[in-house]
């Protein structure tokens, strides 16, 4: 049998692939939660994650036990729901970044919907920037969105690092302006790119805006310039560039983080079920379809 308790902790530091960042957001030591890993290691008879000083990394079995540990955690979550009569109900505006289109989002929302059909999911897909203003103004309820800086509010899903994709044909003339493809104002990404662009003194043109990630897949695609986006959601067609070879700055790291809105409204039980949701497979996020 295997712990539940453990394959909690086992799951959040697979999402974070930090132990640090892992008790931050489950409110324990560190030191308890390397405890909670290594006895579902021994308990499983694998090693879960290779581990040294400066990275986390899942191992082969550590990928396999995701699986597992999901569905005994969703199992665990709907029988206690079943005999303790609190299933959550109400409606839910729940807000997502546009970086996720391209991801399994959808199989979370599918299990959530089937665990609590009582509860009525509203959907906005919108820029990051859009959804901190609109739960700012008390128009949603969750959001699944980047935040501004490392210190900033939300409870961490995952972090990444921001990277410069575009067509594996594209080639960039270091000495003429980079061809930016870019979501509008108020974007995140869209503003650290052109932050790190100035600040390291290269200049850029707009070669495409859209405030959809399919139109800029698509235009990237088509070889018309490079975007930033996160290293782990990388749309397929799409390869990271190398840096150094087109003089393009390094643009650092990235949190996605659940923000919630008033705490005291009434969709607050049923939004705490959805965020648990989503921490729960946050690891399908970062893979795309």
């Amino acid at each position: 049998m295997f712990d539940p308790v453990q394959l909690r902790s086992f799951l959040t530091v697979a999402q974070t692939l930090s132990f640090t960042q892992a008790a931050h957001r489950l409110g324990l030591r560190q030191s308890t939660v390397s405890q909670h890993v290594r006895r579902l290691e021994e308990a499983a008879g694998v090693r879960l994650f290779a581990r040294d000083t400066h990275s986390v990394d899942l191992t082969e079995d550590g990928e396999a036990m995701l699986g597992f540990a999901r569905t005994i955690l969703e199992a665990n979550e709907r029988a206690a729901g079943f005999f303790t009569g609190t299933r959550p109900r109400g409606r839910v505006r729940f807000g997502v970044s546009e970086d996720f289109v391209l991801t399994r989002l959808p199989e979370i929302l599918e299990g959530f919907r089937r665990e609590h059909p009582e509860v009525e999911l509203e959907l906005t897909v919108e820029l990051s920037g859009t959804l901190h203003q609109r739960l700012a103004a008390g128009q949603l309820d969750l959001c699944l969105a980047k935040r501004y800086g490392a210190d900033g509010p939300g409870r961490l899903v995952w972090r990444d690092k921001l990277v410069w994709i575009g067509s594996e044909r594209l080639r960039l003339d270091p000495q003429r302006p980079v061809p930016l493809i870019a979501f509008p104002a108020p974007g995140i990404t869209r503003a650290r790119a052109l932050d790190v662009l100035e600040r390291h003194g290269r200049s850029w043109r707009v070669a495409c805006t859209s405030a959809s990630l399919s139109g800029l897949v698509a235009a990237a695609r088509a070889g018309l310039g490079v975007m930033a986006h996160a290293q782990g959601l990388i749309p397929a067609g799409l390869v990271r560039l190398p840096a150094r070879a087109a003089a393009l700055p390094e643009l650092g790291g990235v949190d996605f983080v659940l923000l919630h809105g008033r705490r005291r409204s009434p969709a607050q039980p049923a939004a705490d079920a959805l965020a648990a949701a989503i921490l729960a497979g946050g690891d399908r996020l970062h893979r795309s379809l």
